[in-house]
């Protein structure tokens, strides 16, 4: 078994420098069963919506890494690479960047893709994306220049340009055919046509049973040998099924069978069971781990008075909700780093006497804020495990500080449905809900979604604080590893007097195969390519 440290901190820190058995139902096996074409998975949840762009849900954007592809890709040494662009230049005054596609791209209509794709696709990323907001008030203009070269000219110089095309994780700016991307950012896609390695099989799709994808014959890989999400992303399979098993020991069991070939993220608690048994391995997918937030909704009360969002900061803990939700501490820490632990950005600034549940200090902000007891709807997931002991941690830290809290429980597609509702929580609107993102995607001030304090263009919970926004431009702008510090410590001071979410903890849980199923490789995102079954 891998050692399962919390972080892969030389790997992170490139990043930042830029009970009883029982048996599966037969049900759902169906087709495949033994076959070396078809891998059979259990992902962390069931996928419902599948517009990347319209959602930062990590199953939508797993479901985006399979059938679209990407412009650049951040390699196993978070270095950007080159990926459908095959060249690119800047100008000596680094206000011109002109790119060039790879030569053979198609869509998985056989459409050749073209220049006239890629521009509506990157506005449409860019009009959702925290990173990609940032990154476009630096530009002055997108023009294609012919069918495989554009040319983006900026108003004054970036380094994070190219970055942004290749960031890692949500929302991840994958190309889409024009029509598509010509999509209202705000309206959800109702095509999934593609240019990635697989395609998208809409007819088998069934939400609560199985997502398929087949290998596209058409898809020219890079001649590098993949990394990270960089590289070569040769199908091995010709079929992938996403399968929904949703009770975790039921999921072990499939596995430990042979009826499934990969569990994405089993539960920490069924570990012992994955390590004793020959047939499987435990599989270090994700390097950068996870961080757990609590996020405010600010566009209603109470959470619109920043002293109350403060309250909450002394009245919640992380060792409760890791503990909770993770159990073993080997798979976890504690971090009140914002921009995570064994980074170029760790600091505690601004978090030194926070987060250690001090109900008393609690309870004297929401005095001092006039907070009269109105019911804070925290929103609750009951499907996902690594987030289903989150939520009652936070009603009882915060109802133990002071707070009035009515939980309510639904299953994660529910709560990713419910939470862009800006409505007061009496009409199905919410105040609080929990989530996590993967390290790779808050390592600092402009990629971090929950930073940007842009109103109406922020992510969901809304905060508008022009300050933060003025931070994260000077972080845009630094030019220097040690302007980027201290701005990102600045950032976090912002954060402890006008919060816009709350650092519940780092976790790491890795994921299981059969011992036949080989070329896994470790990345942001679980991905599917370079994937093959091999014989036992």
């Amino acid at each position: 078994m891998p050692s399962m440290k919390i972080l892969r901190r030389s790997f992170i820190a490139a990043l930042a420098a830029t009970g009883g058995m029982m048996s599966l139902p037969a049900f759902v096996l169906a087709e495949g069963e033994g076959d070396k074409d078809t891998l059979r998975v259990v992902m962390q949840g069931d996928v419902r919506i599948v517009d990347p762009i319209w959602t930062t849900a990590y199953i939508v954007r797993d479901h985006g890494y399979m059938i679209y592809d990407t412009l650049f890709a951040m390699d196993a040494n978070g270095e950007i690479q080159p990926q459908m662009v095959d060249r690119y230049t800047v100008s000596e005054d680094k206000l011109t960047y002109t790119f060039t596609l790879r030569s053979g791209l198609l869509w998985h209509d056989n459409q050749p893709v073209t220049t006239a794709d890629i521009i509506p696709s990157i506005k449409r990323w860019a009009a959702r994306d925290a990173l990609g907001q940032t990154v476009m008030t630096f530009v002055a203009n997108i023009e294609a220049k012919d069918d495989l070269s554009f040319e983006i000219k900026l108003k004054e110089p970036t380094g994070l340009l190219v970055f942004a095309l290749g960031k890692p994780s949500s929302n991840v700016p994958f190309m889409m055919p024009k029509r598509i991307a010509e999509t209202d950012p705000n309206t959800q896609i109702s095509e999934f046509i593609g240019s990635g390695p697989f395609v998208f099989k809409a007819e088998e799709w069934r939400p609560g049973d199985k997502a398929v994808y087949t290998k596209f014959e058409g898809y020219k890989p890079r001649s590098e040998v993949p990394s990270g999400l960089a590289g070569g992303k040769v199908a091995k399979v010709k079929r992938v099924e996403w399968r929904v098993i949703a009770d975790q020991q039921q999921a072990v069991n499939a596995l430990l069978n042979g009826e499934i070939d990969i569990i994405q993220q089993p539960g920490p608690d069924l570990f012992p069971l994955l390590k004793d048994d020959p047939s499987v391995k435990i599989v270090d997918w994700n390097p950068y781990g996870y961080q757990y937030n609590l996020r405010f909704n600010q566009a209603v009360k109470p959470f619109d008075n920043p002293k109350i969002r403060q309250a909450a900061l002394y009245a919640l803990n992380q060792e409760d909700f890791l503990q909770a939700a993770i159990g073993n501490p080997e798979f976890y820490t504690t971090c009140k780093a914002m921009f995570v632990c064994g980074t170029a950005l760790e600091t505690t600034a601004g978090m030194e006497d926070k987060l250690d549940s001090n109900f008393e200090k609690s309870k004297q902000l929401l005095a001092e804020a006039g907070y009269k007891g109105e019911p804070v709807v925290l929103l609750h997931s009951t499907d996902l495990p690594v987030l289903t002991n989150i939520a009652p941690v936070a009603k009882s830290l915060l109802e133990r500080g002071g707070f009035v809290v009515d939980m309510q429980s639904m299953d994660w597609q529910t709560v990713l449905s419910r939470r862009v509702r800006k409505d007061p929580p009496s009409q199905g609107g919410w105040n609080a809900m929990v989530t996590y993102w993967s390290s790779a995607d808050v390592l600092n001030p402009v990629m971090g979604a929950f930073f940007n304090a842009s109103g109406d263009k922020a992510a969901f919970g809304w905060p508008n604080d022009p300050k933060m926004e003025a931070l994260r431009r000077q972080f845009a702008l630094a030019g220097t590893p040690e302007e980027r510090k201290s701005t990102a410590e600045a950032v976090q001071l912002r954060e402890a007097e006008s919060p816009t979410h709350v650092v519940l903890g780092q976790f790491n849980l890795p994921g299981a195969a059969r011992s036949n199923v080989a070329g896994w490789i470790p990345a942001a995102a679980p991905v599917f390519w370079n994937i093959e079954k091999i014989d036992e």
